[in-house]
């Protein structure tokens, strides 16, 4: 091998060194920024479009119409590809996190993202997923996990939900036909079948609370919500901004506080996530439209993502930060 080869491979080793952590310690670390202002992603983003045969019904483009900073953001679409009656058939454009950058399971980090809904905005009773936090899947591991955090859409509604194994709940007291929980309890849907727990822990204030909430019917204290006065916004108010501190925890040590547009509304501790024979050790993010086999086209615009071990580079807040430490 030659010298100035071997110098090549060198320098080529350096770059790659310093774009890519270590180790996911390290990538815990990394601060990561993308505007969309470009024709691709930007390098300190650390994103990428997935190709996969899900991905077929979506597509991805970089746009300067709609934008909510800088000069572009971009533009998210699925249009139905799936039988209307198929089984297990999604259509998504999702953006994912690099692997190589994604944080650990048993650590907390920020992350920020603007989102507007396109029109038409869906108004049916369909499975819609706008970002979704999940844990890394092993080929060893059996069962099909949900999102351990997720920003869904039903009914036109906007609402959140966090997903962890299967605890025994209460059932919710009614009164008028609205389920209420005690005590700061979670609302929950419980599937002791395929040993998952559903909570709601947000919502818009179009939410109908027999209608759109009959899904949680039951209560558990395995999660505990701090409600800080403040509704998630509604679909059509324009663009959203998201921040949200991300520390599961399927032992009982979790935590997520949820922002939007520099509203605190929610902060969940327990029980949040999922520790099942086969699953990765790390977390991670991806946003955009997925649902299950869909009518018509649905778009998705996003903007500003971040992501930080600091809430100041997320929320950009000091005060708002100062009482989430």
């Amino acid at each position: 091998m030659t010298l100035p080869l071997i110098r090549r491979l060198i320098a080529v080793s350096v770059l790659l060194g310093a774009a890519v952590p270590a180790t996911a310690e390290d990538a815990a670390s990394r601060k990561l920024h993308d505007g969309f202002d470009g024709t691709g992603f930007a390098e300190t983003g650390g994103l990428y479009y997935r190709k996969n045969a899900e991905q077929k019904a979506g597509t991805a483009t970089f746009q300067s119409v709609e934008k909510k900073v800088g000069t572009g953001a971009l533009e998210l679409s699925v249009r139905p590809l799936c039988k209307p009656d198929s089984e297990g058939c999604s259509e998504r454009a999702e953006i994912w996190e690099e692997t190589a950058l994604r944080v650990p399971y048993d650590k907390g980090v920020w992350f920020g993202f603007a989102v507007k809904f396109g029109d038409p905005i869906p108004q049916d009773d369909h499975r819609y997923l706008i970002a979704q936090w999940k844990r890394e899947i092993g080929p060893d591991a059996e069962g099909d996990f949900s999102p351990f955090l997720a920003l869904r859409l039903d009914n036109g509604r906007l609402f959140a939900t966090i997903e962890s194994n299967y605890q025994p709940g209460t059932e919710a007291t009614t009164e008028g036909g609205v389920a209420t929980c005690a005590g700061g309890q979670a609302p929950v849907w419980l599937r002791p079948e395929a040993n998952q727990m559903r909570s709601l822990i947000a919502h818009d204030d179009q939410w109908r609370p027999v209608e759109d909430g009959g899904v949680f019917p039951g209560c558990t204290d395995k999660l505990i919500l701090t409600s800080h006065g403040n509704p998630l916004p509604t679909p059509d108010s324009g663009w959203i901004d998201f921040a949200v501190y991300s520390h599961p925890g399927p032992d009982g040590d979790g935590r997520v506080e949820l922002f939007a547009n520099g509203q605190w509304i929610v902060t969940a501790k327990g029980f949040i996530g999922h520790n099942d024979h086969g699953l990765g050790e790390n977390q991670y993010f991806k946003f955009g439209p997925y649902r299950a086999a869909g009518a018509g086209q649905w778009t998705l615009y996003y903007d500003d993502f971040r992501r930080s071990p600091d809430c100041i580079d997320v929320l950009r807040d000091e005060a708002a930060c100062a009482l989430v430490q």
